[in-house]
């Protein structure tokens, strides 16, 4: 993929207050591309990028288009039990990390680069363009099944391409500074918050991991970098709204919210805070390359579950009888040019959601006479802590390693900041002595931080279906609220 670097915005790391012009970006893409090019990487590798959230992260990344290769963006938090897996799955032929990485490459079967330090060497080459094609692979997501099978979702030049510009003439100009606080290791923060605003000749500014103490000054960022738009999850308006006051100048034009459900009274709260009417509530999964619909408070009034129009494709609802319906409620699907290319390695599981174009989000919903959409519900048993989308089975799966454990079983706990948080119901040995809190300190070893469960419930029986398959909803119902977890 040629990149033209005279229509790329600028990027600004708002944590170490490092600048990178288009002409730096440009130069550090070359020297990165002349590395991989001398490291015989090109079409058809994959390459994992094993860091995020700065400047040199989108170095890595453009370098690898440039020679034709397909970035697999990886959360940094994952454990080496967790990378050993992801890394092997996907056959990666290197693993790129940042200056502070601490990867030890005996323990991973494809070398480790530090590209930053690479890129200190002379004589580098300078590649011409990648032989890619539109179709062939771009970059690689994960959104489960990092301790067992990953869920990689595959797209490629085409379909980001398509999701960049349906989301430019949709924004419009309002991502003139925009304003990361996201990981860019999947859609929502990459595409969507960076390659969109990047790709208009937009300046990106990147605050990833903002916790509380940073929340404290979040207005003064916004005024003091004149920041036009920013999107992030609920959880992230919970903190500000609870621990910051308003900006003293309005500078936000826009502001999206997404990847979990978002509260009417919430979206008037981040109203009246913001400054700006142009508030919206979004919906997009990974599996579409972020944005798929969204509903401006300028357009709309606050509701529970209105995500509005489609932003480019089309929409229906499968009902209970299997049939697709233009308007009614059911199951979401969606045609969009932004659909990705399947899941990695998994071809059932991609025809069990990909028929004729049409894509089943596994989400309920109702679509109005107008086309507009709202999220009733979900089908699936994914748990949404914070935006982060987390599958319970993963949990379970690596529960039963621990010798102690015979059966777990993971669902999710409501929770008025994260809107929901990971429970699970663990079935001991009849002789064993290991407690709740031991295994949590176990898991924190063998998964990322994200999907250690949050409250912990010791139980004789994991509910089964009449088919000998976990309960799932059982096991929640048994489980809550009369018993307190840990």
């Amino acid at each position: 993929m040629k990149i033209d670097f005279r229509s790329i915005g600028g990027i600004t790391d708002l944590r170490s207050g490092v600048y990178w012009s288009p002409d730096r970006l440009e130069n550090e893409v070359e020297k990165r591309a002349g590395n991989f090019k001398n490291r015989s990487i090109g079409p058809g590798h994959i390459v994992a990028i094993f860091h995020g959230g700065t400047p040199a992260f989108f170095a890595d990344l453009f370098a690898l288009w440039s020679v034709g290769a397909c970035a697999a963006c990886l959360n940094p938090a994952l454990t080496m039990g967790e990378l050993e897996n992801v890394v092997s799955f996907t056959g990666a032929s290197a693993v790129l990390v940042g200056e502070d990485a601490t990867v030890s490459q005996a323990s991973l079967q494809s070398p480790v680069i530090c590209t930053e330090e690479e890129c200190r060497l002379e004589d580098v080459f300078i590649p011409e363009g990648g032989e890619d094609g539109p179709d062939d692979p771009a970059v690689i997501l994960f959104t489960s099944g990092t301790t067992g099978t990953p869920k990689g979702v595959v797209h490629t030049f085409r379909s980001l391409i398509s999701r960049i510009e349906l989301n430019r003439d949709n924004i419009g100009a309002d991502m003139k500074r925009t304003l990361c606080t996201l990981p860019t290791h999947f859609g929502h923060g990459l595409i969507g918050n960076c390659l969109t605003p990047l790709f208009a000749g937009d300046d990106l500014f990147l605050y990833g991991n903002m916790g509380v103490p940073e929340a404290v000054g979040f207005g003064d960022k916004l005024v003091e970098n004149g920041i036009t738009f920013l999107s992030s999850v609920p959880t992230f308006w919970k903190i500000v709204l609870k621990m910051c006051r308003p900006p003293n100048r309005q500078t936000l034009r826009r502001v999206h919210i997404g990847s979990a459900p978002l509260s009417a009274e919430l979206w008037s709260d981040v109203l009246s805070w913001s400054g700006t009417e142009n508030v919206c509530n979004m919906y997009g999964i990974t599996e579409t390359a972020n944005w798929l619909a969204g509903a401006s408070a300028d357009t709309f009034e606050p509701e529970d579950g209105l995500v509005g129009h489609m932003w480019g494709g089309s929409a229906a609802v499968f009902d209970d009888g299997g049939q697709r319906q233009k308007e009614g409620d059911g199951e979401l699907a969606v045609q969009t040019p932004g659909l990705m290319r399947g899941y990695l390695h998994q071809d059932e599981l991609t025809r069990d959601v990909i028929s004729d174009g049409w894509f089943r989000t596994g989400d309920s919903a109702r679509i109005d006479e107008d086309g507009v959409i709202r999220l009733t519900g979900r089908l699936k048993n994914e748990i949404n802590k914070a935006g982060m989308k987390i599958h319970p089975e993963e949990i379970d799966l690596l529960l039963e390693r621990h010798p102690s454990v015979v059966e777990a079983c993971a669902f999710s706990v409501p929770d008025s900041i994260s809107g929901e948080l990971i429970g699970v119901a663990v079935h001991l040995n009849g002789d064993s002595e290991t407690d709740s809190a031991q295994l949590k300190s176990w898991c924190a070893e063998n998964i990322r931080h994200d999907c250690v469960p949050d409250k912990w419930f010791i139980v004789d029986t994991i509910a089964k279906t009449d088919r000998g398959k976990i309960n799932r909803d059982l096991v929640r119902q048994d489980c809550l609220p009369e018993k307190a977890g840990t």
